[in-house]
């Protein structure tokens, strides 16, 4: 078991609401608040159950955990620290779920593994490091987003226009503190 570090985020809803998990001290890693879960969860719910979700730079865990607690039918979670990727597979274990898999190393290079289009896309990754148009050219190329599936991206609020795939429609947009909220439904490829 990893030694307790203090740092604990909470489900907060679904099957394991109110559960504690922990996660490790790791440069950069910042757990989506309560609150901006709270958001996202309200505009994702009705597309959750039976979803295959794909929660890249996974950190805590705090996208993809919730995800599984309110029904989602598999999540891949792709950590690059060490330390994290163990504590999130630690945690999958004691909450016991079988629909869970880490993957650890580099997000972009493992984007390039899958074969298999998501439902749900989870992209928050360390603020100031530039990965989301790498992430976002990826994932339109490699065509794993679902038509009718969502991508969901955290960043900070500075941050420029992103090269959005042309076939990806805002649908939802919320700034709170410093995290601007964005969700886009990705319509039928050309």
């Amino acid at each position: 078991m990893a030694k307790h570090t203090g740092n604990r985020l909470r489900i907060i809803g679904g099957q394991w609401r109110s559960r504690l998990l922990p996660f490790p001290d790791v440069e950069g890693l910042r757990p989506t608040t309560d609150r901006v879960r709270e958001t996202v969860f309200n505009w994702l719910q009705p597309y959750l159950p039976g979803a295959q979700v794909l929660d890249l730079f996974a950190g805590s865990g705090a996208l993809g955990f919730e995800a599984l607690s309110r029904e989602a039918g598999e999540v891949n979670f792709v950590e690059r620290s060490q330390k994290a990727a163990k504590q999130l597979q630690e945690n999958a274990t004691t909450l016991g779920t079988t629909n869970s898999r880490v993957h650890m190393g580099d997000a972009l290079q493992i984007l390039t593994t899958f074969s298999t289009p998501f439902d749900i896309i989870f992209l928050d990754p360390p603020f100031g490091k530039g990965l989301l148009p790498d992430c976002l050219a990826l994932i339109d190329q490699q065509q794993l987003i679902k038509a009718g599936g969502w991508v969901y991206i955290e960043s900070e609020q500075e941050l420029g226009e992103l090269n959005i795939p042309k076939h990806w429609r805002l649908h939802r947009e919320k700034k709170a503190g410093q995290v601007k909220l964005r969700l886009f439904e990705a319509m039928k490829y050309e």
